[in-house]
């Protein structure tokens, strides 16, 4: 697989970090969350959900008041690559993301995925409020978020491992889903293909406005997941998949 690097269209309509963002209706909960505790000492009703090799939590984190003002918010500040920068190229060939696409992180942070490095874009107030909140409530910190914009239910992703070697195997991937609920289809990676001799059941969730989907090691060894398509869907949807990176490429 060919990898290239490209440089994100970063925006430079940047706040100071001393400017906090504070989303109508989200204040008093970001104070309920202030202490640093470990696990989930916040009292947010937690579902579990187990198979063989996956271990995931799912949670509602947000109010729809709450998330409807934060899917505001992202879509006014996040820049999204475009034209040739939205393609990628696997084994020479060069294709188009079924989907818009932004990277954002700490000073200095590249990513590789899909044959293809990203370079992180600067937080944006918002994407660093809903960081800082995923961090309080998990106890797990972030330093890097891939987004993630499907227009309605035409568009999709197909069935992968969020398993890339920059990333820390011992820290869980934090999924935050905004807008349009979807279908998220887990499928062991013994249960993929014709020849396979295991009968594994993929395990199928919806993921709601405002939801939080966990996934705690060993899940990304064993499981591959996807977002299908769902041709009723007409509304978009903005997932922010947070990771923990442990080291970058010049």
């Amino acid at each position: 697989m060919e990898k290239f690097v490209r440089e994100q269209p970063c925006s430079d309509d940047t706040e100071s970090p001393s400017k906090k963002l504070k989303p109508e209706g989200v204040e008093g909960k970001e104070q309920a969350v202030d202490a640093e505790e470990d696990d989930f000492s916040d009292p947010v009703p937690w579902q579990k959900i187990e198979s063989e090799g996956l271990d995931c939590d799912y949670a509602l984190l947000f109010t729809k008041e709450e998330a409807d003002h934060l899917f505001q918010k992202l879509e006014q500040e996040v820049v999204y690559l475009t034209g040739e920068e939205a393609k990628v190229k696997v084994f020479g060939k060069v294709y188009n993301i079924q989907r818009k696409q932004a990277t954002y992180g700490d000073t200095g942070l590249i990513y590789t995925y899909s044959g293809v490095t990203h370079l992180a874009c600067a937080w944006t107030p918002t994407v660093k409020y809903i960081r800082d909140f995923v961090t309080k409530i998990t106890g797990h910190t972030f330093n890097f978020v891939l987004i993630n914009r499907y227009k309605d239910g035409q568009d999709y992703i197909g069935e992968h491992r969020d398993d890339e070697r920059e990333l820390d195997p011992l820290s869980p991937i934090a999924s935050v889903s905004l807008g349009a609920a979807r279908d998220f289809v887990f499928r062991h990676r013994d249960a993929r293909g014709k020849q396979s001799g295991r009968h594994i059941e993929p395990v199928k969730l919806v993921l709601a406005h405002g939801s939080l989907l966990l996934m705690n090691s060993p899940t990304n060894t064993f499981w591959y997941h996807s977002l299908p398509v769902r041709k009723k869907v007409l509304l978009p949807r903005i997932n922010l998949t947070f990771r923990r990176i442990l080291s970058t490429r010049k």
